[in-house]
């Protein structure tokens, strides 16, 4: 009787319950969308850090599997970098499974610190104690953002605000086993993809900590990178920027254009083949 696909709604579960013979004690009118409203998907914020993780992902990991988990970057799978999202905790028992199956595609799991810190650490332990052939992305971005930024163990602060031993991923997947652990600034796309084709090289479970905070937390903290424009002069219109899916990123005339949205990240500038893209000078 329940769909295979789709949204549960109140309405729906009414009908399923009551094809099972149950009879409604309340019954929910159907609730449709106001007309000519424009269509509003869940995007990742402009400069959010784990889109240039997917990113690189995307690059280094070509032909890859990627088990992904609950959190923002569930919205991978608008990059293609995210395959499945069961529960959470998943994309690591998920790739370690896929591994012993006799996967033979490169095997990239991601997911966030607070989830990892929640459900993941047990699933990291039995991948590398099963000898599982996979690498782990922990998108660290210092805060638990999808349902309110709640501090988790790794920020140094309880929910009350009192401090509150901060603890290291790094020392942590250590202290799981996993021989090869690196951190880089997903900002740095240089650095980003070189640590990626390193864990790609190596055997066994590998782990790279993507460290940067969330944009939207560290607005409110104050943080100002600047914001960046295209020189019209020098873009070429191939739409490098714009398939990134930046949102801070528009099309007009052919051309790139940034908006208001930008935080300065600067990944962008980074990928375009026409360096037409730079810092935005104050006049």
């Amino acid at each position: 009787h329940a769909p295979y696909e789709g949204e549960l709604s109140p309405e729906s579960v009414a009908r399923i319950m009551e094809s099972c013979g149950f009879s409604p004690a309340v019954h929910y009118s159907s609730v449709q969308p106001a007309p000519d409203l424009p269509p509003r998907p869940p995007i990742l914020c402009a400069g959010c850090m784990h889109r240039p993780v997917f990113y690189a992902i995307k690059k280094v990991f070509r032909d890859g599997i990627y088990p992904s988990d609950i959190g923002c970057y569930t919205l991978g799978l608008q990059l293609g970098a995210v395959d499945t999202t069961i529960c959470m905790g998943a994309s690591i028992t998920v790739g370690s499974g896929f591994s012993h199956a006799g996967e033979e595609r490169d095997i990239v799991a991601t997911i966030g610190d607070s989830t990892f810190l929640h459900t993941g650490i047990p699933g990291l332990l039995n991948a590398v104690y099963n000898e599982a052939n996979m690498t782990l992305v922990i998108l660290d971005n210092r805060t638990t953002a999808m349902t309110g930024h709640q501090p988790n163990p790794n920020t140094g602060c309880t929910a009350c605000g009192s401090p509150s031993p901060q603890i290291s991923l790094e020392t942590l997947c250590r202290a799981c086993g996993v021989a090869h652990v690196e951190m880089v600034d997903p900002y740095d796309l240089v650095m980003l993809t070189a640590a990626l084709k390193t864990a790609k090289s190596l055997p066994g479970v590998k782990v790279v900590i993507a460290k940067q905070p969330c944009v939207i937390t560290a607005r409110r903290a104050g943080v100002r990178r600047g914001k960046y424009r295209v020189d019209p002069d020098t873009c070429t219109g191939c739409g490098t920027c714009i398939k990134f899916g930046c949102p801070a990123i528009e099309q007009q005339d052919e051309k790139a254009w940034i908006n208001d949205l930008c935080s300065g990240c600067a990944v962008c500038a980074q990928i375009c083949p026409a360096a037409a893209i730079g810092r935005e000078v104050s006049r």
